[in-house]
């Protein structure tokens, strides 16, 4: 780029941040922010350790908005004085990393997600490519700075060529700043093409995964929910390793089934039977909640359908064969890079939907 260009695109981003910090809100942030900070000097609010946690980790969430408008808005005006290209791409990151939240409009979109796979038509290469979109999602989430912990799965019987886990059903938490509002535009049916592992005659194959997202209640929302017991039917088994084997001697494990709604739950990671119960209730809740505001109804006793996942029409199709692409179905986005993809380099899908979602809802 020439230096009259990169000029130009500096007192282009110039303009744009104006506009930025005006649908951030800067200025109420900035407002709040002191508030929060005179709240936190009371020593009473710690008598209630989950709440402070809670207020501190969004004072410091509005501490980094602000910070990291005020450090552009300071420094975008001296790199006009000597241009260079990499000064400018990087003052590019900078100001997409800012723009993305305003593309966050949910209370839920700052919080935790709740993250399932299911597999779905296809056999083998079905359970593969569940496993395969988990090691994705779990490369996305390390590259985010996010934590996964799996909460339950339940792994096919056959023996894995690729050395993945043969998934039929995964449930995990994933947890930091707005991971739910980058990753809820992942839920969906996806599709992969590609040349079975597991086909002798080396056949083209198509299988079909479930994602689907939730996010992460406050522990408040979750205590207003009351499952009466006879709701419930709940069931204990043992902890399964690789392949499907036992390696707990000792029942820990605990299935959950919403009678009403059919909806079912598990949890296993836990050590303990009490503990499994625990996290499978909450999860429990988590689905029931999400439901109500999905059916828009305010009592749990209105839900009385049996619920089953939504596998309507594929979002996203994988194609390792003939040729190499993956693309977005709602947003035509789509890339050839299908390894750096499966490695969890989500960037590009995950920001072209949250843009296709602001722009449905205008």
């Amino acid at each position: 780029m020439t230096e009259k260009e990169l000029k130009n695109g500096i007192e282009e981003l110039i303009i744009s941040l104006d506009k930025l910090g005006k649908n951030l809100f800067i200025e109420n942030k900035k407002n709040k922010l002191f508030k929060i900070e005179e709240e936190l000097q009371n020593p009473d609010i710690w008598k209630d350790r989950e709440k402070a946690e809670n207020i501190s980790k969004e004072a410091a969430e509005l501490e980094e908005t602000i910070k990291d408008f005020e450090d552009l808005k300071k420094t975008m005006p001296l790199f006009l004085k000597n241009p260079n290209e990499e000064d400018f791409f990087e003052l590019k990151r900078k100001f997409k990393k800012l723009e993305i939240k305003t593309f966050f409009r949910s209370s839920y979109d700052k919080g935790n997600a709740i993250f399932s796979i299911f597999s779905g038509a296809g056999g083998q290469d079905a359970a593969d490519f569940s496993g395969m979109l988990f090691e994705m999602y779990a490369g996305y989430a390390k590259k985010k700075g996010f934590s996964l912990s799996i909460i339950d799965e339940s792994l096919d019987d056959f023996q894995s060529k690729t050395g993945r886990k043969p998934l039929k059903s995964l449930t995990a938490e994933i947890r930091g700043n707005y991971a739910y509002g980058f990753l809820k535009g992942e839920a969906g049916v996806h599709r992969l093409v590609r040349i079975s592992p597991f086909s002798p005659k080396k056949l083209r194959h198509t299988s079909f995964a479930l994602v689907e997202i939730l996010p992460v209640f406050p522990k408040i929302e979750e205590e207003k929910i009351k499952i009466p017991e006879e709701d419930l039917k709940i069931d204990l088994f043992r902890s399964s390793g690789p392949g499907g084997q036992n390696v707990n001697k000792v029942e820990t494990a605990v299935r959950i089934t919403h009678l009403p709604t059919g909806i079912m739950v598990s949890s296993q990671a836990e050590r303990s039977q009490t503990q499994n119960r625990e996290k499978a209730l909450s999860l429990l809740k988590t689905k029931l909640i999400h439901l109500m505001e999905e059916k828009q109804v305010k009592e749990i006793t209105e839900l009385r359908t049996k619920e089953k996942p939504e596998w309507g029409s594929q979002i996203r199709s994988y194609v390792l064969h003939p040729y190499k692409l993956i693309k977005d179905h709602r947003t035509e986005f789509e890339t050839s890079q299908v390894e750096n993809v499966l490695e969890g380099n989500l960037d590009g899908f995950i920001e072209a939907e949250l843009i296709n979602g602001i722009n449905n809802h205008k």
